[in-house]
């Protein structure tokens, strides 16, 4: 019973650990790059793959086309570009998080002047104008995309995909962290973590070798340049000892420089222009190509496949048929030529390793490994050999999936589906982040207002992280600003690429109050709890007004009053209170000390001249009444030594001594009751006012959430539609050509085969002059009237093709059945295990069987084939089937059963016989001599139970 109750425990187990059908288990990253991105997925039974696009191609351009009626992505997008560029966006990432006014918006239409962006007028950000009344802003165009290659993840990985990791670039800043936050929001994924995309390639890189992680400290630079940016990441492997996991390899970046304009995307546009000008100077057109947004399209076009060409040849011919005005354009281009127009472009290479290696404070490191598309341009890799100085550069990994598959392993192990083998990872914030307010001070009887800067998160602090600033000279309501710190290191034109340096005003209300309420209590500041989450964005838990207060003690209960009070409280009794916030149990809190220099000593004084004024009571002091009342008890001894006459003084003074004490003690403990101080937390409450980008109001998300929507929504119908289409003009033709073919002549009428003929004629008519208007109801019904139409005729066909299969089964199952029967009713009368019931029952059902089979197949042979069947495959189904459920139910029985238990055989010639090998083995266990030792006697008995002597008189009754 007990082994019973187990398994049913482990099974209960086992079922509660499947997933379900129903919820979505697998998960997704997406390494959202400004020009292609990859996407990988991880569900149960498949580990880690990139998933395939429609085109079975492993990676997707980020393009959108938005056409009058319909949406195209990926390669389908752009191959509307070069027809129609004015419908195709793309490059959308670089306008994520940024103000109107911002470098890099202008660049971006003077790159593609056939956008117009306009400035939205309350959060200053750009947007696309579409059409008069229809506009999109980058991040619902990017949240198309994004929503796309979810659908791509699900059709890959057949069921349904909600969580993602996705990557962004190790340099976005909060603003564009947060745009990409909003666009997975509208895009309908939930995200588990934004990653840096460079962490995600040294996750992938260390993963797939943590063998050779031990803990030795291992320096390796990724090089990355991709299509619009270049980022150098050094990070450190080495196996670190944790609390809960042990020893366990860890990837920790040291140190990051990156060149945000640099990259394969400017390469083309140079190529681009220069095609551009060697058209214009053959002047076989009068126009300028340059104004001819179609033609430029097409040229960026060749200007991408040369650049790939010429990284392999020396030089290569462009060309473009019909570039403009009918016009073929055809023109050399060497790699010298080449190199030469992005010279400048080249220099930049080796300023991230440089910025690299200052941020982390090196000079070298032992490998530099080479990721992104742009890094195969071998002028790249020269000028980056010179710069990191090595004999040759990394390329054992997958510069084009890495990211994606480092992305995807985080997903995993956050996911709570899946037990990954932990890897440890410690990125780094790139900007600095400081909290400034102002605060007056009177100094010589003059106030004035003095603006302090206290440091949240240092240049390269490794997240996630908590931190906790205290403002300890507020009494009442203030605000105080987070910024951006020095910044000095990013230059003039990176600058002006980044924005606003201000992030948030944070306003406290209530402070006052909260100080009115707590007048008996010592406060201990204001304190503002900062979270740095794992995707680096930077969050404010909470603000609280800390109060102290001293609160008197119980008395210490007894020992067994403890001990019942304990369990108690195991058995459910006592109040269960949480030992620590739920914040507060994940990560210890680091406080950031807030005064500095010169008010840091005015405070020192303040407190010194305090504790001279109101000196606190020794220890000593306090514990000498103690020390008092033990010298008394000491002297006893001596006052037994009295004489009798001073004994009686010495008594009565005694006993009023003892009186005094006793009160003395009273006294005391209700003076000196044990005291503890409590701490008071108020929450304060918190506006915060947003310096860099304004967040959308809820009208606007509501209102792009719709926008959205209605675009996938039309785009469902659209494809219903055309499939509904393809089904009614598939069936049309499938039909009409079914008829020709020998089983269906056979089965259909003369009468019945001249309506269906007429009837396809009539559709195939509508379909060439209305069908292709028509909407997706009419088809339907359309396709539904033929297929009532013809389902006569197909059932027939179908049946005729089942029939033959399913009778040959019946008749095999028939003579089995028989044979099985037979050789049950031959069984001895002794050894049946079948009852009369059971085999009359399986007897009737054989024949019964056979009579139905033989009259049914009698009557189905005088039909024709074009009229009704009698004999239907699910009748022969359902005949088998109960033949099949008899015979096993016999079958089973006569395996679980037992033999019965054949009756001994007792007459007068076995007794005797039975008591004569007893006293024959008697007498010959007496013959033994009496010196055989123990071991000698157990021998002695086998041999002679075992000798044949023995075993012929044993077994003579039972041969009589």
């Amino acid at each position: 019973m007990r082994r019973k109750l187990a398994v049913c425990a482990l099974f209960c187990v086992v079922l509660a650990m499947l997933p379900s059908h129903s919820a979505s288990v697998a998960v997704m990253s997406v390494d959202l790059g400004s020009e292609w991105m990859k996407i990988a997925i991880v569900k149960p039974g498949v580990p880690m793959e990139i998933a395939l696009n429609s085109e079975s191609r492993r990676k997707t351009p980020i393009a959108v086309c938005l056409k009058e009626t319909e949406r195209l992505f990926g390669d389908n997008a752009l191959g509307v570009s070069v027809k129609n560029p004015k419908l195709v966006y793309r490059h959308l990432q670089s306008l994520l998080g940024k103000k109107h006014d911002n470098p890099q918006v202008g660049l971006y239409q003077k790159t593609f002047p056939e956008h117009q962006l306009l400035e939205d007028p309350v959060r200053g950000t750009p947007y696309f104008k579409y059409a008069d009344d229809l506009n999109y802003t980058p991040e619902e165009l990017l949240g198309m995309v994004l929503n796309y290659s979810r659908g791509l993840a699900q059709d890959f990985a057949e069921q349904p995909i909600k969580d993602a990791v996705i990557t962004v670039p190790c340099f976005f800043n909060q603003a564009e962290r947060r745009a990409v936050l909003k666009v997975a929001n509208m895009a309908g994924v939930k995200v588990l973590q934004l990653i840096n995309d460079n962490t995600a390639v040294a996750i992938n890189y260390g993963v797939f070798r943590r063998k050779d992680i031990d803990s030795t400290p291992k320096n390796i630079m990724f090089y990355d340049m991709g299509a619009s940016s270049t980022t150098a990441t050094i990070v450190t492997y080495q196996t670190v000892k944790t609390k809960d996991m042990g020893v366990q390899p860890q990837v920790q970046v040291r140190g990051v420089g990156f060149d945000r304009g640099l990259g394969g995307f400017e390469l083309d546009l140079r190529l681009r222009d220069h095609l551009a000008k060697l058209f214009n100077q053959q002047k076989k057109s009068k126009k300028d190509v340059r104004e001819n947004h179609r033609a430029m399209a097409k040229l960026l076009k060749e200007a991408q496949r040369l650049k790939m060409v010429l990284s392999a040849n020396a030089e290569f011919t462009a060309q473009v048929e019909g570039l403009m005005d009918d016009i073929d354009f055809k023109a050399r281009v060497s790699r010298v030529d080449f190199e030469a127009m992005c010279a400048d472009l080249f220099e930049r290479v080796s300023r991230p390793v440089q910025d690299a290696l200052a941020t982390a404070e090196m000079t070298s490191i032992e490998q530099v490994i080479l990721v992104g598309g742009s890094t195969r341009v071998p002028k790249v890799q020269e000028v980056l050999l010179k710069a990191v100085n090595k004999e040759e550069l990394g390329k054992n990994i997958n510069a084009d999936e890495a990211a994606a598959m480092g992305a995807v392993y985080q997903a995993a192990a956050l996911s709570k589906a899946f037990k990954v083998k932990p890897f440890l990872v410690r990125d780094a914030t790139v900007y600095p982040i400081q909290v400034e307010f102002t605060r007056e001070t009177d100094e010589d009887g003059a106030k004035t207002v003095k603006h302090n800067k206290r440091i949240l998160f240092q240049r390269m602090a490794p997240y996630p992280q908590r931190k906790v600033i205290t403002f300890n000279r507020y009494t009442d309501d203030f605000s105080f600003e987070i910024n951006y710190g020095d910044l000095a290191y990013l230059g003039e034109e990176d600058l002006g690429v980044f924005g606003s340096l201000n992030l948030t005003t944070v306003k406290l209300s209530e402070v006052g109050s909260s100080f009115l309420k707590h007048t008996d209590a010592e406060s201990k500041g204001i304190k503002a709890h900062f979270n740095m989450d794992d995707s680096g964005v930077l969050l404010l838990d909470r603000v609280e007004s800390v109060f102290e207060t001293i609160v008197e003690e119980k008395e210490e209960e007894s020992t067994l009053t403890k001990l019942g009070n304990t369990i108690s409280n195991l058995f459910g009794g006592g109040s269960a209170e949480p030992s620590l916030n739920a914040t507060e149990s994940v990560q210890e809190e680091e406080e950031v000390p807030l005064e500095a220099g010169k008010e840091e000593e005015e405070e020192e004084a303040e407190k010194k001249k305090k504790t001279e004024e109101e000196p606190e009571q020794p220890k000593e002091e306090q514990e000498a009444p103690k020390e008092a009342e033990g010298e008394e008890k000491e002297k006893k001894p001596e006052e037994a030594e009295k004489a009798p006459g001073e004994e009686e003084e010495a008594g009565e003074k005694k006993e009023e001594k003892t009186g005094d004490a006793e009160a003395e003690k009273e006294a005391e403990k209700t003076e000196q009751k044990p005291q503890k101080k409590t701490k008071i937390s108020e929450e304060i409450a918190v506006e915060l006012l947003a310096n860099d980008i304004s967040d959308p109001t809820a009208e606007d998300i509501l209102s792009s959430n719709k926008k959205l929507q209605d675009l996938t929504n039309r785009d469902l119908a659209k494809q219903e539609r055309e499939r509904m289409l393809n089904n009614l003009e598939a069936f049309i033709f499938e039909t009409q050509d079914k008829l020709n073919q020998k089983e269906y002549k056979q089965a259909v009428g003369e009468e019945e085969k001249e309506k269906i003929v007429a009837k396809l004629r009539e559709s195939s008519e509508w379909m060439d002059e209305e069908g292709y208007a028509a909407t997706t109801k009419e088809l339907r019904e359309k396709l539904s009237e033929l297929k009532t139409l013809c389902k006569a005729l197909f059932f027939r066909v179908d049946e005729r093709r089942k029939r033959p299969d399913r009778l040959a089964a019946l008749t095999s199952m028939l003579n089995t059945s028989s044979y099985f029967l037979r050789s049950a009713k031959l069984i001895p009368e002794d050894d049946q295990i079948f009852t009369d019931v059971e085999l009359k029952t399986l007897e009737k059902v054989i024949n019964d069987t056979t009579t139905w089979k033989t009259e049914t197949v009698a009557e189905q042979d005088k039909r024709s084939l074009a009229e009704r069947p009698v004999l239907l495959s699910k009748d022969l189904e359902a005949k088998l089937a109960l033949l099949d459920r008899e015979v096993n139910y016999l079958l089973n029985k006569a395996k679980f059963a037992k033999p019965k238990a054949k009756p001994k055989a007792k007459n007068a010639t076995s007794s005797s016989s039975e008591k004569s090998a007893k006293a024959n083995a008697t007498a010959e266990e007496k013959v033994i001599p009496p010196a055989a030792t123990a071991t000698g006697e157990e021998e002695a008995t086998v041999k002679d139970s075992e000798s044949p002597k023995a075993n012929t008189d044993n077994h003579v009754g039972d041969e009589l």
